[in-house]
């Protein structure tokens, strides 16, 4: 179980926890703005970090597989509803003010909101 938390106020405004959610919402494009804007909170800056990469990570994911002949395509069918699920899913943690860390790249996404 990811620890909840009750993150830390928004330079934005927002609830951090609604911040959090919005980050993802738009993909890296959502991800990005809050990069930018975010001062203040370590918790939506992981969110908007981990929102780029891996909306980035996706992305490239789904033009490598394309290049692959009918394996790609069927890559490509599995990515789209595992993306969908991760997507709502890191929404909903978000949300309930968990950090959602992802197993592979959520310390990195963490190191480099930091540096933010």
């Amino acid at each position: 179980m990811q620890p909840s938390l009750q993150p830390d106020p928004s330079s934005t405004g927002l609830d951090p926890k609604v911040a959090g959610l919005l980050c993802y919402l738009g993909g890296f494009v959502t991800g990005i703005i809050f990069l930018v804007l975010e001062k203040q909170s370590r918790y939506v800056r992981l969110h908007a970090m981990q929102s780029t990469v891996v909306c980035v990570g996706l992305i490239v994911l789904n033009i490598l597989f394309g290049f692959i002949p009918l394996i790609g395509l069927f890559l490509n069918f599995l990515l789209a509803p595992i993306g969908l699920i991760l997507w709502i899913g890191l929404m909903l943690l978000a949300l309930q003010g968990r950090l959602g860390k992802l197993p592979v790249i959520g310390d990195w996404c963490e190191q480099q909101a930091n540096r933010f």
